[in-house]
């Protein structure tokens, strides 16, 4: 399947049923080919709203999730973000539309090679991918002004919190890997930290330390 003007049009139309209705956030998705991202047995379905499976046990996120997550971190173009998971690396080429600057890091170094491939290969250039350890998130680039979680944590992570700035937004999906999990967004004041529920969500869980790859 290739991403031509129908498969467009059926994708921005299933992303607009599932919530996600910022005009930015739907172009975003629109300029940026899902199925460049995606390798081997799934290429046909890239386009469907659905999760698929990548390399180390991972996976790429449907695309109405990615949606609502974007969405729900109102990015400006101005906005330093910090994404953890980077995963087959798509959900950063759509922060990367919308944001200065995106610092994107995976346990898995073998992802964030093929992440950085593709980033090369879509002309791609204010993504910086780090191979890390993502919940102790990026103290040397720090403070962000958004922050988007793409596993899920018991809690949103004390170090993730310390690294927002005043008036920063994170995004993180919260709760145990085998039950509910609910996608929660933390917003920053002078004052400490309002927490907002905003939908279930399943994703797989924040691990400490690298990966074995």
């Amino acid at each position: 399947m290739t991403w031509g003007a129908e498969a467009k049009m059926q994708f921005l139309f299933a992303l607009r049923s599932k919530g996600v209705t910022d005009t930015a956030v739907l172009q975003a998705m629109e300029r940026v080919d899902r199925g460049a991202f995606i390798q081997g047995y799934f290429t046909d379905r890239a386009y469907e709203d659905m999760p698929l499976p990548i390399a180390c046990g991972q996976t790429i996120s449907q695309p109405s999730v990615v949606g609502v997550m974007t969405q729900a971190l109102q990015i400006g173009p101005r906005d330093k973000v910090l994404e953890v998971g980077t995963g087959s690396g798509y959900q950063a080429a759509i922060l990367a539309q919308l944001a200065r600057r995106v610092y994107t890091v995976d346990r898995h170094r073998r992802l964030v090679q093929a992440a950085r491939s593709v980033f090369d290969d879509q002309g791609i250039t204010n993504i910086t991918v780090f191979t890390a350890d993502g919940s102790h998130g990026l103290p040397d680039q720090a403070p962000f002004d958004r922050i988007l979680v793409t596993a899920a944590a018991e809690d949103p992570p004390g170090p993730l919190l310390a690294q927002m700035k005043i008036g920063g937004i994170m995004v993180v999906p919260v709760g145990q890997s085998d039950a509910v999990q609910r996608l929660i967004r933390v917003t920053r004041h002078e004052g400490g930290f309002d927490y907002e529920e905003l939908r279930p969500v399943r994703f797989v869980p924040l691990v400490e330390g690298l990966g074995k790859d």
